[in-house]
């Protein structure tokens, strides 16, 4: 099979292949420390000035709601890609290391982190003998977190074990639950609601994993003709997610904030606030998709569209970030 471009693995072990290792690692590091920062120090920027009060420990929550998350977006991508790179005859069988054991395991300690917070009235508990385990079993919260807990820890032995495939069973059951989660039965037409988050989750985690384990599957290819032709599925389904994606969101915001009212609480309220940052963002993630569509069509070297697809991740990541930002604020006042 023809290569398009060197590998780039071709420079001396010893030498410069090591030293852009160890630089990926680090510039790796760095945007994990910089996502972090987004639900730490997002909560006093979105509330400043609305009025609003927050739940204690705001941005812990948040950035435990990013890490379960990015926990279902690592493996699910990877389910997702793998399954695609099948479907092409010339593929290289070598695939990259799997980050979907990590990735259960950082989900499993997240969500029992949460599901501790639940279990004391949603107080962030400063001692072992605050949390009530048992509690956890008297009230609907409490049912679905410690479903969570148990999903992740199935999903974590799954990935681990000779058939990773059936880790999408219990993955599955955790976005059930945060879809249920998301929408109390207080709510009006709550299973409306959990439909609409169920749907834009899984296109969410599809969309956002997909994409940077197809990236890492290039890069494993080194070059290979078949990545061109990975990168050109993988776009094609991640335009259809992104459509799904951005009608679930709509109707979800429109739910939240009556049409009549969504300008105002765009820039007045916490949550408008943080939704806007997003919208903006997914702006950003979807102009970068398109870049790397056109370049995968037109370019000389299809493959120079792992560049703004790169680029795409880490927009992502920061979506990943104020995504578990968002559903830690107050909710919108639903004025009439």
């Amino acid at each position: 099979m023809t290569l398009i471009r060197p590998s780039a693995d071709a420079a001396d072990a010893n030498g410069p292949a090591r030293r852009s290792g160890t630089g990926r690692s680090v510039a790796v590091l760095v945007l994990v420390a910089l996502a972090a920062l987004i639900p730490l120090l997002g909560p006093s920027a979105a509330l400043h000035g609305t009025g609003e009060a927050a739940a204690p420990g705001v941005g812990g929550i948040a950035l435990l709601r990013g890490v379960l998350f990015a926990a279902l977006c690592v493996p699910l991508g990877e389910l997702l890609v793998g399954r695609l790179a099948r479907r092409l005859p010339d593929a290289p069988p070598e695939r990259p290391r799997s980050w979907a054991p990590s990735a259960t395991g950082a989900g499993f300690l997240a969500a029992l982190a949460l599901a501790s917070v639940v279990s004391t009235g949603n107080l962030v508990p400063h001692s072992l003998g605050q949390i009530d385990v048992g509690g956890l079993y008297d009230s609907r919260d409490g049912k679905l977190a410690l479903l969570e807990v148990n999903a992740f820890l199935l999903a974590a032995l799954c990935a681990r074990s000779r058939r990773p495939a059936a880790q999408a069973w219990p993955l599955a059951a955790v976005v059930v639950a945060e879809a249920l989660r998301a929408h109390p039965t207080t709510e009006h037409s709550p299973l409306v609601g959990s439909g609409l988050t169920l749907v834009h989750l899984t296109c969410a985690a599809l969309w956002a994993g997909g994409l940077l384990h197809a990236l890492r599957t290039l890069r494993r290819w080194h070059g290979h003709a078949a990545g061109a032709a990975l990168l050109g599925i993988y776009a094609r389904v991640a335009a259809v997610l992104l459509a799904a994606l951005t009608a679930t969101g709509v109707c979800s915001a429109l739910r939240r904030m009556p049409a009549a009212t969504v300008l105002d609480q765009l820039t007045t309220t916490a949550y408008g606030r943080t939704l806007l940052a997003k919208v903006i963002l997914v702006a950003v993630v979807a102009a970068l998709a398109l870049w790397a569509r056109i370049r995968l069509r037109r370019a000389a070297d299809p493959l120079t569209a792992y560049t703004p697809a790169r680029a795409e991740v880490v927009a992502l990541g920061a979506v990943v970030a104020v995504s578990g930002l968002l559903t830690a604020l107050p909710w919108p006042i639903r004025w009439s």
